[in-house]
């Protein structure tokens, strides 16, 4: 059984390495050093996506809310994903590089 913070690249609301599935959530939980996180956030993920945990509603442009079946989503920042406004791994195939 999975828990609510684990990448499964079955489901299009998600974070999709294609390589390693678990990266992008790992690599955050190391950044906080064992820390107590808030239970809402958003952290930009280096060269990657904007990590969404917590209680939000990710709506379209017109108000209209958008599926999400688990507390923890990755949001496309490179603009490639095939499943925008989710994350499907696409940055790290064509090199997207971030200033953070």
């Amino acid at each position: 059984m999975q828990d609510e913070n684990t990448v499964d690249a079955a489901t299009p609301d998600t974070a999709v390495d294609p390589v390693e599935p678990d990266t992008v959530v790992d690599a955050a939980e190391r950044e906080t050093n064992g820390a107590r996180r808030p239970d809402q956030s958003i952290v930009a993920y280096p060269d990657g996506p904007l990590l969404v945990r917590g209680d939000f509603e990710i709506v379209t442009p017109s108000g209209e809310p958008l599926p999400r079946n688990r507390k923890t989503v990755a949001l496309c920042r490179c603009g490639a994903s095939i499943i925008k406004p989710y994350c499907d791994g696409t940055h790290k195939l064509i090199g997207f590089r971030t200033d953070d």
